[in-house]
C-alpha cells in the first residue's frame, strides 16, 4: 500500500504542477495574440504608407516637389520591413506557446485519472487505519466530519451567490428600463413631448413594472438562500407599488408629467439602493466562500498528512 500511494501522490502531484502550467501558458497566450494582433495592425499601417507614396497620391506629388520621395519611400520601407520582423517574432512567440500547450495538454490527458486514484489509495489507507485502531483514525474521524460540514456549506454559498448574480441581473435589467422611461419622461416635461413619446414612456414603465415584480422575485430566492448561510444577511426588496399610468397619453400637463418623473426618480433610487445591497452581499459571499475553501484545503493537508506519515 505505501509503495502504491507513493505512485498515486507523485503522480497527483505531477498533474497539478502540469494544471497550473497549462494555465499560465493559456494566459501567455492570449498576452501574446494580443500583441500580434496590434503588430499586425502596425504592420498594415506601415505597408499602406510605403503604398502611398509608391501610386499617384498627393502625398507622393508633394514628396517629389521636395525631392524627398526616394528618401521618403527608402524611410517608409525601412518601417514596414521593422514592423513585420517585430510581426514575425510575435506569431513565432505564439506559435512556440501553442506547441508547449499541446505538450501540456497530452500529459494532463495522460494524468487524468491520477486525483481519482490518489484519492482511493487514500480512502483504503484510512479506513485500514479505522479497522487497526490506529491512534490517528479518531483525528481523520474528526476531520472528515469537518469536511462535511465545510462541504455543505460550499454547497449553501454557491447557491446563494448564483441568486445574487439573478438578482443583480434583474436590478440591472430594471435600472436600464427606468433610465429608458426617465428619458422619454424628461422630454415630455420639458420640451413638450406628445403622443408618441408618451406612448414610449408609457410602455417603458409598464415593462419595468414587470421587470420590478421580477427582480422582487429574484431578491426574494436570494433571502431564500440566505436564510441557509450563517450570517448571510438579507436583501431589501423594492417594493415598488405599481407606477400609475396617469392616461397622459390624451392628456398632456405639466403637472402630471412631473408627477410622473418624480415617480421615475424614486424608483430610480430605490433600484440603485437594491442594487448595491446585493452587490454588497455578493462581496460578502464571495469573501467567506473564499474562507471555507481555505479550511477545506487546510483539512485535506491535514489528512494527507495523517494518511502519508508512518
Amino acid at each position: 500500500m505505501e509503495a502504491r500511494l507513493a505512485a498515486a501522490a507523485e503522480a497527483h502531484r505531477e498533474r497539478q504542477t502540469a494544471a497550473a502550467r497549462h494555465r499560465e501558458l493559456l494566459r501567455l497566450i492570449e498576452d501574446a495574440e494580443a500583441r500580434a494582433l496590434e503588430l499586425s495592425k502596425a504592420h498594415d499601417r506601415e505597408a499602406r504608407d510605403v503604398v502611398r507614396l509608391e501610386t499617384v497620391t498627393l502625398t507622393r506629388v508633394i514628396a517629389a516637389l521636395r525631392g524627398t520621395r526616394h528618401d521618403a519611400i527608402a524611410r517608409e520601407q525601412a518601417e514596414a520591413d521593422a514592423a513585420a520582423y517585430r510581426l514575425a517574432r510575435a506569431r513565432a512567440d505564439v506559435d512556440a506557446l501553442r506547441r508547449e500547450l499541446d505538450v501540456v495538454g497530452a500529459r494532463l490527458a495522460a494524468l487524468q485519472d491520477a486525483p481519482g486514484r490518489y484519492a482511493a489509495v487514500l480512502d483504503e489507507k484510512e479506513r485500514a487505519l479505522a479497522e487497526t485502531g490506529d491512534p490517528r483514525a479518531r483525528r481523520l474521524l474528526e476531520i472528515a466530519e469537518a469536511r462535511g460540514v465545510a462541504e455543505a456549506e460550499t454547497k449553501e454559498i454557491r447557491e446563494a451567490q448564483r441568486a445574487a448574480e439573478a438578482a443583480s441581473a434583474a436590478l440591472l435589467q430594471l435600472k436600464r428600463l427606468l433610465d429608458s422611461a426617465a428619458g422619454w419622461s424628461t422630454y415630455d416635461t420639458f420640451f413638450g413631448g406628445g403622443v408618441i413619446s408618451s406612448a414610449i414612456k408609457h410602455d417603458r414603465l409598464d415593462e419595468a413594472a414587470t421587470a420590478a415584480a421580477l427582480a422582487d422575485q429574484r431578491i426574494a430566492a436570494l433571502n431564500a438562500e440566505l436564510a441557509d448561510v450563517a450570517g448571510g444577511g438579507t436583501a431589501a426588496t423594492l417594493a415598488i407599488d405599481g407606477m400609475t399610468r396617469f392616461l397622459d397619453v390624451w392628456f398632456d400637463n405639466i403637472f402630471t408629467d412631473l408627477a410622473v418623473r418624480d415617480r421615475i426618480k424614486q424608483a430610480q433610487a430605490r433600484v440603485e439602493h437594491c442594487d448595491q445591497q446585493v452587490a454588497q452581499i455578493g462581496q460578502q459571499l464571495n469573501g467567506r466562500l473564499a474562507q471555507t475553501q481555505a479550511r477545506l484545503g487546510q483539512l485535506a493537508a491535514e489528512r494527507e498528512q495523517a494518511l502519508t506519515t508512518r
